[in-house]
């Protein structure tokens, strides 16, 4: 699946948009509850982890992006404290939901 930034890459200014805001918070919606509509169906706590995992790196490979561009456009530098609050977040709500116990 495309980022929003892969997405917009040629008119970053649709972003500011309150449509284009209010699309990508329901997109967004959308991609949870088919992520839990299918560990529901499964009820794998295996799955969930790999799922999450899959998150992981996805996140971290954004981020990674991120930082080159940083480097090689001179845009905004990534927040890496949000995001590791963020990431952290992310992983104890999915591990308390799944009733994974870490």
């Amino acid at each position: 699946m495309k980022s929003t930034r892969e997405i917009f890459k040629t008119n970053p200014s649709l972003l500011d948009e309150p449509e284009v805001v209010q699309l990508l918070d329901y997109c967004e919606q959308l991609q949870d509850e088919i992520v839990e509509f299918k560990f529901q169906k499964t009820n794998n706590k295996e799955l969930a982890m790999l799922d999450m995992l899959k998150e992981v790196v996805k996140g971290c490979t954004a981020i990674d992006k991120e930082q080159t561009e940083h480097e090689r456009f001179g845009y905004d530098a990534p927040n890496y404290q949000e995001t590791i609050s963020n990431l952290k977040r992310y992983i104890l709500k999915r591990c308390q939901d799944e009733k994974i116990y870490l």
